[in-house]
């Protein structure tokens, strides 16, 4: 936790108090407001003082001489480590969770529903990284000629996981060749880590050239680029709602949105941002600036991790302007990774 100033007991409940009602209206707070709603008897004149103190170590900042005062990022951060009052998430969101997530079949339509589930209960974008597994290995491979010069290669993996691909090729295949090779390949690579395969594939490349039949080959070339693809066409993480962050005044700038729709289309720094969060299990936040990303400065990003079989494979989470409710928002999140780490986890114990 940084380390900030000391406050004194009023100037920490004057700020949580304007914290609070600037997350709720969007309008910087002025002392008369503060002075009715903190019930602690200060004049107006007493609220500016200490709110001017509160600006000079830079908690609080005011758009232009006359308005009141808005939080800064230290200010929003200050408030979620030391002031916020996390509120309990009410029980029919929760069996709205649960039931949203208890009714898909598929792990990817699992990630997609609490994707949904988080933009829809939030009115914000919803995301979630897809499970990174220590191991994902090659099980299966087959070559199914088409029409002409195409091929269907059908992978799959040891997750269960089957990815189809139409592959154009320099000639046309007989049914036997590309039996032939696959026989090979499964033989050769099963229960092989993907990662590993690609890099194996290349140097066995080499010595098959000296051995096997160039269709073989060829058909060995093409399996490396199915691997290949599948790798490129995986997406790391399912976002939802983005739109929804058109509807806060904050963000409502052409600039900034486009800056921001970007940085989700581009998709690297995110992985970023979420390969940080994966670090360290439990809640994690970047408000503002703190995620290191321009494209984020005027938003906040509230995330968990969720695990299957103890070991921790991915995060999800919310993004939002910085003046989102994270007294609603973090339970949520959190909430939503145990419950998406339970069900995968079934999925995964139940028969094939």
């Amino acid at each position: 936790m940084p380390k900030y100033p000391q406050l004194s007991e009023r100037a920490q409940h004057l700020l949580k108090v304007l914290v609070e009602r600037y997350i709720g209206e969007g309008q910087p707070v002025g002392s008369r407001a503060l002075a009715r709603e903190t019930g602690l008897n200060l004049s107006p004149a007493t609220i500016r003082n200490i709110m001017a103190d509160l600006e000079d170590i830079g908690l609080v900042t005011s758009p232009h001489t006359s308005a009141g005062r808005m939080p800064t990022v230290t200010g929003y951060r200050f408030f979620v480590d030391t002031l916020l009052t996390i509120k309990p998430l009410q029980q029919e969101i929760v069996h709205q969770l649960r039931q949203e997530l208890s009714t898909q079949e598929d792990p990817q339509d699992l990630i997609d529903a609490a994707s949904r589930a988080l933009s829809e209960i939030t009115h914000m974008a919803g995301l979630v990284m897809l499970p990174r597994r220590e191991s994902v290995a090659f099980k299966h491979i087959e070559f199914i000629p088409l029409s002409e010069q195409r091929l269907l290669v059908i992978l799959v993996t040891n997750e269960q996981e089957v990815h189809n691909k139409i592959i154009h090729t320099s000639r046309q295949f007989s049914a036997a060749d590309l039996q032939a090779a696959a026989n090979f390949l499964n033989s050769t690579y099963g229960g092989k880590d993907l990662s590993a395969i690609r890099e194996s594939l290349f140097n066995d490349l080499q010595e098959m050239r000296n051995r096997l039949s160039q269709e073989i080959i060829d058909a060995a070339e093409f399996a490396d680029l199915a691997i290949k693809e599948r790798g490129k066409r995986r997406k790391p993480f399912v976002l939802t709602g983005e739109f929804n962050l058109m509807d806060f005044a904050d963000l409502a700038n052409m600039e900034r949105l486009r800056s921001l729709f970007e940085a989700f289309h581009q998709k690297e720094d995110l992985v970023h941002l979420l390969d940080r969060c994966l670090e360290t299990p439990g809640v994690k936040i970047f408000i503002g600036e703190e995620s290191g990303y321009r494209a984020l400065d005027q938003c906040s990003l509230v995330t968990a991790s969720y695990s299957m079989n103890g070991e921790t494979v991915g995060v999800l989470g919310v993004i939002g302007p910085t003046r989102m409710a994270y007294e609603r928002v973090i339970p949520l999140v959190d909430v939503t990774a145990k419950l998406l780490g339970a069900a995968l986890n079934q999925k995964s114990l139940s028969p094939s």
